[in-house]
């Protein structure tokens, strides 16, 4: 299914959330069944809707007619069939209770359309769990927005196990036409990215309170005034409901761990019913003067404890393959309202001491929630952010690759480790960019290419975007889209070094064969398994393997579809060498310097020569003795004769 197929949604529960969804798609344009259990529950959220298409009116932001129109789009329901029998998109909104879910996405899938996408709006529980009440999990995703619809631009679309490329590029894509922002959550993880973040802020500015350590004031004046966070601490959780906040820490608790135990204080206020601004009463008393944050009352030692416990969660999302900084980043500004996304505050402080801090507190109180993840450690141990060195526009952001810069050296890192980082169409341009952005940078010397986690570089092509009926002319089109890609890799100007461990199989190897040099763990496996499907490999395998290895080789690798360990690859001559797992990293990085500090110039025209010459010798050769001409003129060529003299290491600069 396609965004244009999109007619008609469905949204499931008509309560405050459902309403406003059911609101924005009408908004859009969509035919929207709006259904709950009973005659009452529906006509209120039609209401709602009422009420507040008057008020676009009243404002100006919308015509009468434009009001009508989307209030005559919206049909209110009661019987599950009539809600969903003609529905492309069904957006569940009942409440966070996963046995009520299910049974809702039970009862969906015995009337709806067989080709329709099923979405839940939960704000915590697992996509994958509740994509198995339906008989087609490929066709179920999160779908969170956030409160009130009409209102907040964020959408998080989020992953299950199970998810189809195909369905999150469908509901990303009318959350775009419904005028929102999608961010994507790749990987099912309890609390997605939002919430992951923003409520652990919230616990911890509840136990700097229960331990004496700072005051409510104190807390919200370093949030507001030092941090620039659009709210303080406390005061965001009696705006969310200091219910809400416990609910979802006693979600992650039980599903994570007890990293996220909720601070007695909120229990307090929760057992008290003083939940925030919809009981009159929470950290503030709202029927007594509300709000008050006195200016001058912040302190360092509070917003370094804040940050480091958000910068701990940044880099726990990060690492568990969730989304990438900027992502994380832009998910907070929209969703959470920051001005500046947690990973870039943090790398404004420093890694460094924020790990000091949590360290520290480690140390004095030995509570999880202070254990510093791995990738945050790391980070702070290298001297490096979330964001490469430089100006944070320079960054580059992807959904599905992750790139970063190590002095001369371009990094790309397939990032889908759920799907064992299988190549989809929107990889296959991520990838694209990515390397014309590092080409086209002349301090970048060399290109690190590998894959996230440790099972797999990349188990192939995700299929899954082509369908159960493929068209010729789509696959097609897929074939020579990872083509031209690929050939961008032989075509940059600089070495290219793949990095393999784990699965190497299909479209991966293709990928491989495509760099200048590949190193491998040894539990690294390759093959080219497309005949077992019917298929060829589509993306170069057929010319490149050959070239590398010889015909007769890559016929056995194609014919067979066997799989190979990596001590084979290196005797056929596809790999340079095999390491232990545990040294790849180093021996790649090592190998990637190398190639680094060679004479750029040569390196270009190399690579260029050698390429033109696989189809015609007498190109390559003309290319070779031009080169060799212009390479005698160059600086690099004086450096290199005068290292050579003197035994030492050339320097060479490009000149």
């Amino acid at each position: 299914m396609d965004v244009a197929d999109v007619t008609t949604v469905s949204v499931l529960g008509a309560g405050n959330m459902g309403h406003g969804i059911a609101e924005v798609a009408a908004l859009a344009g969509y035919d929207v069944r709006l259904r709950d259990i009973n005659d009452d529950l529906v006509q209120e959220g039609y209401d709602a809707i009422e009420w507040s298409l008057e008020k676009f009116v009243d404002a100006n932001r919308l015509t009468p007619e434009e009001a009508d129109a989307a209030r005559n789009r919206i049909e209110p329901v009661v019987e599950m069939e009539a809600a969903v029998a003609d529905a492309d998109v069904i957006i569940e909104v009942v409440p966070e209770v996963m046995d009520v879910k299910r049974d809702v996405f039970g009862e969906v899938a015995e009337h709806a359309p067989e080709d329709a996408v099923f979405a839940t709006n939960t704000s915590s529980l697992s996509i994958t769990e509740l994509s198995t009440a339906t008989d087609r999990p490929e066709q179920f995703c999160g779908m969170h927005f956030f409160n009130p619809p009409v209102r907040m631009e964020l959408v998080e679309v989020i992953a299950g196990d199970h998810t189809s490329e195909e369905t999150l590029a469908v509901v990303e894509a009318l959350a775009k036409s419904m005028d929102k922002t999608p961010v994507r959550v790749r990987t099912d993880r309890p609390g997605f990215i939002v919430n992951r973040v923003l409520i652990p802020l919230l616990n911890e500015a509840a136990w700097l309170v229960e331990e004496e350590t700072a005051t409510i004031a104190e807390v919200d004046a370093t949030a507001t005034f030092d941090m620039g966070l659009p709210m303080g601490a406390f005061e965001l959780a009696d705006q969310i409901g200091i219910d809400v906040c416990y609910h979802v820490l006693d979600h992650l608790q039980s599903a994570v761990g007890d990293a996220y135990r909720p601070c007695p204080l909120l229990a307090a206020k929760v057992q008290a019913d003083a939940i925030g601004r919809k009981a009159g009463e929470g950290f503030y008393d709202y029927e007594d003067g509300g709000v008050d944050i006195p200016a001058d009352a912040g302190r360092r030692a509070v917003a370094d404890r804040l940050l480091a416990v958000m910068a701990n969660e940044v880099a726990g999302l990060i690492e568990g393959g969730v989304a990438e900084a900027a992502a994380i980043d832009r998910a907070m500004q929209l969703g959470a309202g920051f001005p500046e996304g947690p990973a870039a505050m943090a790398d404004d402080r420093g890694l460094e001491p924020l790990v000091a801090v949590l360290d520290g507190r480690l140390a004095s109180t030995d509570e999880p929630r202070y254990e510093p993840v791995d990738h945050l450690r790391e980070l702070a141990a290298a001297d490096r952010g979330f964001y490469p060195a430089g100006d944070d526009e320079d960054v580059m952001a992807f959904d599905t690759i992750r790139v970063d810069r190590e002095g001369r050296i371009g990094q790309i890192v397939l990032n889908r480790p759920e799907r064992m980082n299988t190549i989809s169409t929107e990889l296959l341009d991520e990838l694209a960019a990515a390397v014309e952005e590092f080409d086209a940078d002349s301090e970048i010397r060399c290109l690190l290419l590998s894959g996230a986690g440790d099972r797999a570089f990349s188990a192939g092509a995700d299929v899954s975007g082509l369908g159960e009926d493929p068209d010729a002319l789509d696959a097609t089109a897929f074939s020579r889209t990872g083509q031209q890609t690929f050939g961008k890799l032989e075509a940059c100007e600089t070495p290219v070094v793949a990095s393999v461990d784990g699965y190497c199989l299909g479209g991966g190897m293709e990928l491989a064969a495509a760099a200048d040099l590949r190193i491998a763990s040894e539990r690294a496996e390759f093959g080219q398994p497309e005949h077992t499907l019917g298929l060829l490999p589509g993306w170069g395998g057929t010319q490149r393997l050959g070239h590398l290895i010889g015909e007769s080789r890559a016929k056995e690798i194609i014919f067979t579809a066997d799989r190979f360990d990596a001590g084979t690859m290196v005797d056929y001559g596809f790999l340079t060498e095999a390491v232990a797992a545990d040294d790849l990293d180093d021996a790649a990085m090592a190998l990637a310097e190398k190639l680094a500090a060679g004479p750029p110039i040569a390196q270009r025209f190399t690579k260029r020569a050698m390429l033109a010459g696989r189809d015609d010798i007498e190109a390559g050769l003309e290319i070779e003795a031009q080169a060799f001409g212009l390479l005698a003129t160059t600086e690099d060529l004086r450096e290199g004769l005068r290292a050579f003299a003197e035994d030492d290491e050339p320097t060479f600069t490009g000149e």
